[in-house]
């Protein structure tokens, strides 16, 4: 009887949990994840080179095989998913192409879309393990933020086996080479564990120095005196990890290269060789006791040397890449863009290899042609103009496909002498210098006098500290006293605004000279990672170019805004007329960040005869001159208002002029001021027959920062024969720039005054 009864109990359990397993699984809505969390045990981790710790080629470690992920529809989604299994808190981006490099084995997933909050990878939608259409050259990447999940133990995250160098340096041994910087010269030694380790040099030859060479920021490596390093090594402890490295010469890291890792105890000795010396030649920007140049790249253009060139960068050795062909500048097509064919141009350009080959116009777009398409270098070339490319045909690229590239540059230590102080985040703050040392041993800091600070001596100071360009240069900091540094040690300032730090710029030197005492007045700045980049269209000026004699009483409001030369103050008002060139001009916005007046709205100016508000005192100089450079006619236009007249295809307008409304051009638009509005011309009533130069200059006081303040003048060759004129050959170029001159005759002879 138990018997029987037990039976019917289990009988009725079974029945009803295979009712409750048909209702629950009636009651699930939506699409099942493609990959089940029930299956093997999945790893994770990040590979890749050049890369931080918390970036890189992510892998998965699936049926007992590592392989990559495809970035097709990749998001942002599928990056916090994979971040939370490498035990970091989120993403904060993606990367597509292998940027980190191109993995090996299997391309495991492809397609993956998450919502972002699933546990596991494998409970987000996909193709299915193993089912892929991808080659490596679309292995994904995440870049993480460096924000570990509280508690996490670090036992997922698998080292890539035995393959794996993350840090090099040269460490000098000379004692005189120690304390100067660049580093050129010394032995190689890895990070190993908690401290680092030498190389053995057993076949060590030129092309494993031209890699280091390149990681450490050179462009070719040199001869070393290895008898000299003998003497000396054969005295100290040595640690080797890495032995029999066989370079092509060509790897942009030492980790690309084949070599083997001593094993076990990391002490073995090197037989018959010693640690891996290295003496490396530095590119002109960073040879040693070279004073700075003023103007690097106008020099080598002058001297017919320079084809390529980097533009939109905010540091030295990264940008957009550009080329010249025909006399004109035009850009590269990012198709096949990768780090060989990037570290050719980082070598030709006096850096090393290249840390980063960018894509999508990530540096900005050029104008102009594209002058190459799908370039392969193979590394060894000694310019980007001797490896294979395809021209370009208008289907082929657009200026969001434009190539740009970081490279490797020597550290020099440029972010020891400065800092900020008082800002609500790392990017703003009171500037503070280094000058010497204190009676502590310390570095003394000491403050710069906002007198004649501004946009250019921002930018080279947010370039010293690593933080990109230059929102704002402050002249005064009362907000920001939150340090107790309070004396002026720098005066006078004057920056190119292609310094890489502000030792390079002009200053007063010892004979302090502040108008402004007091700690309030001292230099602030306020930084970015983008700025915008304004251009002129230039073929539209030399399209809309004509002649008006335009009539007094139809000029009042123009007088009134000083858009005439000065002679018009003695004309017979309202009789007579004015003679005016006129023309239209068309200003692109091609940075990464929409360029905004400087003033806020409270201090805009209301002008009620055109009935609009400037909101730049100065937007635009236009110039006629003579072919040495005498201007012979002026006109002047503030900003009658900053608004997107047209964008591209795939930008929408965000400024409009109307209603007192926000005023900017946006990324990827432009503003248009017709040849038929008040000031948009050059009074030459004055002016005799001849030939002369139209120059117009976009922000000549560069009150808002830009990436790039080279391409900010036009100039076009003009014939005038009293009746007509004959406006030609317009082009970017370097201005005549009375601004320029201005800001270094006060102290002339003090330009190489360094900063200690």
């Amino acid at each position: 009887m138990r018997s029987s009864s037990a039976r019917a109990w289990q009988e009725l359990l079974a029945l009803l949990c295979s009712v409750w397993l048909w209702v629950g699984a009636a009651q699930r809505t939506g699409p099942t994840p493609t990959l089940q969390s029930q299956g093997p045990k999945l790893k994770f981790r990040l590979a890749g080179y050049p890369r931080k710790h918390n970036e890189g080629r992510i892998e998965v470690f699936y049926n007992e095989e590592w392989g990559t992920i495809c970035d097709d529809d990749f998001t942002l989604a599928n990056a916090h998913v994979l971040c939370r299994h490498l035990g970091f808190v989120a993403a904060t981006g993606w990367a597509h192409s292998a940027k980190y490099g191109k993995g090996v084995g299997r391309v495991w997933l492809d397609n993956v879309n998450c919502g972002g909050s699933e546990k596991s990878i494998a409970d987000c939608k996909s193709r299915g393990w193993g089912n892929s259409d991808c080659s490596h050259e679309e292995d994904a990447g995440v870049i993480c933020k460096d924000e570990r999940i509280p508690g996490y133990v670090d036992s997922n995250v698998i080292e890539a086996e035995q393959n794996q160098v993350e840090e090099l340096r040269l460490r000098p041994v000379v004692s005189g080479a120690r304390k100067r910087l660049p580093v050129t010269e010394g032995v190689v030694e890895v990070r190993y564990k908690e401290g680092w380790a030498q190389i053995c040099d057993e076949g060590w030859n030129h092309k494993n120095s031209r890699v280091v060479c390149g990681m450490m920021g050179f462009p070719a490596e040199k001869k070393v005196n290895r008898n000299f390093y003998k003497l000396y090594l054969e005295r100290q402890q040595l640690s080797y990890r890495l032995h029999s490295v066989a370079c092509t010469g060509n790897e942009v890291h030492i980790s690309m290269c084949p070599f083997e890792f001593y094993k076990g105890n990391a002490t073995a000795t090197c037989k018959g060789g010693m640690p891996a010396v290295v003496s490396c030649m530095p590119g002109p920007l960073f040879t040693t006791g070279s004073a700075p140049k003023k103007k690097p790249q106008r020099q080598q253009q002058h001297q017919g040397q320079q084809r390529v060139r980097l533009k939109g960068g905010a540091k030295a050795g990264e940008g957009r890449v550009e080329v010249l062909k025909n006399s004109e500048w035009g850009t590269v097509c990012d198709d096949r863009w990768n780090l060989l064919t990037a570290s050719v141009v980082c070598r030709e350009l006096g850096f090393g290899s290249a840390k980063e080959a960018l894509t999508g116009a990530r540096m900005g777009q050029g104008m102009g042609p594209i002058h190459m398409n799908e370039v392969q270098c193979t590394g060894s070339e000694k310019s980007l103009w001797s490896c294979p490319y395809k021209n370009i045909t208008a289907e082929d690229c657009k200026h969001s496909e434009d190539a740009g590239l970081r490279c490797n540059i020597p550290y020099m230590g440029y972010e020891t002498t400065i800092r900020l102080s008082g800002g609500r985040s790392r990017f703003e703050g009171r500037v503070e210098v280094a000058l010497g040392t204190g009676s502590s041993g310390r570095p003394a800091w000491g403050l710069i006098c906002g007198d004649g600070w501004g946009t250019l001596e921002a930018m080279v100071a947010c370039r010293q500290l690593g933080l990109g360009f230059a929102n704002h240069g402050l002249q005064e900091t009362w907000y920001w006293d939150a340090s107790n540094v309070t004396e002026m040690v720098l005066s006078g300032v004057r920056c190119a605004g292609h310094e890489m730090a502000l030792s390079h710029c002009q200053h007063h030197g010892n004979s302090l000279n502040c108008k402004k005492t007091g700690t309030r007045f001292a230099a602030g700045v306020i930084c970015s990672e983008t700025a915008s980049d304004l251009l002129l269209h230039a073929p539209l000026v030399q399209e809309t170019a004509y002649i008006e004699d335009r009539p007094l009483h139809m000029l009042y409001c123009a007088a009134e805004e000083n858009c005439l030369s000065s002679s018009a103050r003695n004309a017979n008002w309202p009789y007579g007329h004015r003679r005016l060139l006129r023309f239209s001009s068309q200003i692109h916005n091609n940075g990464r960040a929409d360029f905004r007046p400087k003033a806020g709205r409270h201090s805009w100016v209301w002008h009620e005869c055109h009935r609009h508000y400037h909101s730049m005192d100065i937007f635009t100089h236009y110039d006629l001159l003579t072919p040495n450079g005498t201007k012979v006619a002026e006109g002047h236009k503030a900003s009658f208002c900053l608004e997107d007249t047209e964008c591209q295809e795939d930008v929408a307008k965000r400024y409009e002029c109307a209603n007192f409304g926000e005023q900017g051009i946006t990324v990827g638009c432009w503003d248009l001021y017709r040849h038929d509005i008040d000031c948009q011309w050059i009074d030459i009533t004055d002016v005799r027959p001849g030939n002369y130069i139209l120059q117009v200059v976009i922000n000549p006081n560069y009150e808002v920062a830009e990436s790039d303040f080279t391409n900010n003048a036009m100039k076009c060759n003009c014939k005038y024969d009293g009746h007509r004129i004959w406006v030609h050959n317009c082009h970017i170029g370097d201005a005549f720039s009375e601004e320029a001159n201005k800001r270094f005759e006060q102290y002339p002879g003090q330009l190489n005054n360094q900063i200690v």
